[in-house]
């Protein structure tokens, strides 16, 4: 793994599209360069010749070994649009080794936007937060993409999550099947991330749920402090004791594994992400993912 995706080094980076592009070339490295094709850079297979077929993308040196006119069929024809939907609630403040959920979540966005652009795939945004809706429909200029860093870098997380009477604009794009990306702390009230989460999948489209913790967190580690508030309702609670902390772990545990277990029977794909975790996994994710779409 590079160390291009520490988070730690990634966020010291200010200039989001520097840093995107930062741990995608650290990601890539470690890869074969043959198993990511640009759009217009690689081909995938041949097709034979159709009238109204652009000439450009004639293999001449088929024709020459065959006689017979073959297109080639760059990734442009089979990218597909993606939607970045993101919980900016206020629990996203959550801040653990200097690292704010809300920064991850960000440069995490970034970097699969810019991935997903040098696969020449269409990216949208989606930002839940003050209760509100903020859409921008998927596209794929590089014009669309600087508009894109810059609505991340605007998010101010706040408020509670997003009641489902302003979720009608995440339905109100292009009807055919694509790729959504989810990245929450998972943090609800009353199964309302759940809910929202089946209604996404529910119209085919694949969905894969990127959830953040903290390693504290999820180690119940709240030493130094004898009182924890809930960011969105102000709600305080007590706490002391090992013992506390060893019963809050099973807790947590088995709160993972339930969750884990209910979106997969939705068809829903899961990712835990700690704050402290490279962003190696999230991007192999994101391209297995895609690759479901275009098969």
């Amino acid at each position: 793994m590079s160390n291009l995706l520490d988070p730690k080094i990634l966020l010291s980076i200010k200039d989001l599209p520097l840093a995107a592009k930062t741990a995608v070339d650290g990601f890539m490295a470690g890869m074969h360069a043959s198993r990511v094709k640009g759009a217009g850079l690689e081909f995938s297979q041949y097709r034979s010749y159709q009238p109204g077929d652009d000439l450009r993308w004639l293999d001449w040196k088929m024709y020459a070994r065959s006689d017979r006119y073959y297109i080639r069929e760059s990734e442009m024809e089979t990218s597909i649009n993606i939607s970045f939907v993101i919980d900016a609630s206020n629990s996203m403040r959550h801040t653990e080794d200097g690292i704010e959920k809300m920064q991850y979540a960000r440069y995490l966005a970034a970097s699969l936007g810019y991935l997903a652009h040098l696969q020449g795939d269409a990216a949208g945004l989606a930002v839940l937060h003050h209760g509100e809706l903020f859409t921008m429909a998927a596209r794929r200029e590089a014009q669309h993409m600087a508009r894109f860093y810059y609505q991340l870098e605007q998010i101010q997380p706040g408020g509670s999550f997003t009641p489902p009477a302003n979720y009608r604009n995440l339905f109100s794009g292009p009807h055919k099947k694509q790729l959504l990306i989810f990245i929450t702390d998972y943090y609800e009230q009353a199964g309302e991330i759940s809910a929202l989460l089946q209604t996404l999948a529910a119209p085919g489209h694949e969905v894969l749920v990127f959830h953040l913790t903290g390693k504290r967190e999820q180690a119940g580690d709240f030493s130094g402090y004898d009182t924890v508030e809930d960011l969105e309702t102000g709600e305080r609670l007590e706490i002391s004791g090992a013992m506390e902390q060893e019963l809050y772990q099973q807790k947590f545990n088995r709160h993972i594994g339930a969750l884990r277990t209910q979106l997969l029977q939705k068809q829903i794909s899961y990712r835990q992400l700690q704050l402290q975790d490279p962003l190696d996994a999230a991007l192999r994710d994101f391209l297995n993912q895609r690759n479901k779409i275009r098969r």
